[in-house]
């Protein structure tokens, strides 16, 4: 593909919303329209180890695992059809990281804790946030207020921390950590569209 449309640019059914590597391959993330591509739910409705699910970059493969495992917000994603696209998820760590970097919705200082914003899997790679950048989004959308603008709230990703806790990204000052996976948060969906042969 030879030439990307803007950051929060209608594509592919979504969004655009970047790029970034997996498997030494450069990838689009394609995020869900807000009305079509938004539930709330628990990770997992009881405490199970899910191995299949702790890539930080590889949605599919972590969301396919949670449904495996009895998750009905994987189950949610998988079942979405989309403008005729069908093959939906849940974002993982990396993934979500980069909506919160592009797509801040408010002017709030960033958490900046501990590696919050880290991400090996962006291009270019992220390091950690500081408390003024990544800065609110100039993508009037997805800026508070905005009808494509992520709630400020707490959003799970696809990547279990552990065997009770999975990663989330806070929408209103990036905070990033493992939260309860029988807790009920916020989910995004997406699309990753290979982007090199």
């Amino acid at each position: 593909m030879n030439q990307l449309p803007a950051l929060g640019a209608a594509f592919e059914g979504g969004f655009f919303g970047d790029r970034f590597t997996m498997n030494g391959q450069v990838y689009g993330v394609i995020w869900a329209p807000k009305s079509l591509g938004q539930t709330k739910g628990t990770w997992l409705p009881t405490y199970t180890a899910v191995p299949a699910a702790r890539s930080c970059v590889d949605s599919m493969a972590n969301t396919v695992a949670m449904a495996e495992a009895g998750s009905e917000i994987a189950k949610w994603a998988l079942g979405l059809d989309i403008d005729g696209r069908k093959d939906w998820c849940i974002p993982a760590r990396d993934i979500l990281e980069l909506a919160y970097r592009r797509f801040k919705p408010s002017s709030a200082e960033n958490a900046a804790s501990f590696r919050d914003g880290d991400n090996a899997s962006s291009i270019p790679v992220g390091y950690p946030y500081t408390e003024e950048l990544p800065a609110q989004t100039e993508i009037e959308a997805f800026r508070d207020g905005g009808p494509e603008a992520f709630d400020q709230v707490y959003h799970w990703s696809s990547t279990q921390y552990s065997e009770d806790l999975a990663f989330f990204q806070g929408f209103y000052d990036g905070y990033q950590h493992g939260y309860d996976e029988e807790a009920s948060l916020s989910v995004r969906a997406v699309r990753l569209i290979q982007l090199t042969a």
